[in-house]
């Protein structure tokens, strides 16, 4: 871990591994990018390191002063432990869909929770910024970090993720499968990409539901994946495939990456896994194929891993999703 001048704790260089029991039965190289090892335990802490590091090179946020941000859970808990260590206040806007442990681990960081009812129309996203709108004008002096918006969530995976990856498989990758909601971690790749003249083509994993890349909005349960509202960042994220995944096959590959490999991560990992049983079988012998793992599967213990709520919420038989060797076509 890196320490800067100010004495703050920067962003973990995490390891990419290589996967064997994964997909078994196609012969690709495929390497995980262990995301889920950064201290708040996703991906997160690279895009809330570049957000606050963006406000505080701006003079726009100082010590003492707050932030409030909308988040779905992990950019939050991600915030929360980064203003800790400036000395900084925390508000987290977020809505019914939020996990309770990640609000848990948000308020033991010492943030404030601040919670947002479903509006009559649904998309708890949008009622979601505007309630750190109504908070900004209520708060003189807060700032919010506009993760939706901000060049400083891509510049973080520009300047480390995509690097690291890179660096972690050798480079050459053919296909690089990343999970998107503000896009900003798929667009700070893809530049990265683009710029370096590389020839991986970046697949953007989204969530049934999700409006991103022309998808029509719909109910969503699983935090942390897709948007109710088109982030601006989104309007330069070009990835060269997409898929929406439902949330039972996002279920099915995260218990499919703990049984074979021993690797617990989150709804979006298991949607990239879902998205990479589809895909493989198409590619040519050889191909090689990296993934992110963006966060820790603990906080999904009560739902993802948890069969009662399998079974009632998504209305599936939980005892055929961990030994399921196919994914829905999506």
């Amino acid at each position: 871990m890196i320490v800067n001048g100010l004495g703050t704790l920067q962003p973990f260089v995490t390891p990419v591994v290589k996967l064997s029991r994964l997909f078994e039965a196609w012969n690709v190289e495929l390497y995980a990018k262990l995301d889920l090892l950064q201290l708040s335990g996703s991906t997160k802490e690279r895009t809330a390191n570049g957000l606050i590091e963006e406000l505080l090179g701006s003079r726009r946020l100082r010590t003492g002063g707050m932030i409030i941000e909308s988040t779905s859970g992990n950019l939050g808990i991600a915030l929360a432990r980064q203003c800790v260590v400036r000395g900084v206040r925390f508000m987290a806007v977020v809505d019914e869909n939020a996990n309770p442990v990640a609000l848990e681990l948000m308020e033991a960081y010492g943030a404030t929770v601040n919670r947002v009812q479903t509006p009559a129309d649904g998309n708890k996203l949008a009622a979601r910024r505007r309630r750190v709108s109504d908070l900004l004008a209520a708060h003189p002096g807060s700032v919010t970090t506009n993760q939706y918006g901000s060049l400083a969530n891509p510049r973080a995976h520009f300047d480390s993720t995509m690097p690291e990856i890179i660096a972690g498989s050798g480079g050459n990758l053919d296909y690089l499968f990343v999970a998107t909601s503000t896009t900003g971690t798929l667009l700070g790749c893809q530049q990265y990409i683009r710029t370096h003249g590389l020839n991986t083509k970046i697949v953007a994993v989204d969530s049934v539901g999700s409006v991103l890349f022309g998808g029509t909005a719909g109910t969503r349960r699983l935090p942390g994946l897709g948007a109710g509202v088109l982030p601006e960042l989104a309007s330069s994220a070009e990835p060269d495939l997409v898929f929406q995944i439902e949330e039972i096959d996002m279920v099915r590959g995260c218990r499919r990456l703990a049984d074979r490999e021993g690797i617990l991560a989150g709804a979006s990992t298991g949607a990239i896994v879902a998205a990479l049983g589809t895909l493989l079988p198409s590619l040519e012998e050889g191909s090689r194929v990296a993934f992110m793992v963006h966060d820790t599967g603990v906080p999904y213990l009560q739902t993802v891993y948890n069969d009662e709520w399998v079974s009632t919420v998504l209305n599936e038989d939980p005892d055929h999703v961990a030994d399921t060797e196919e994914f829905s076509d999506h």
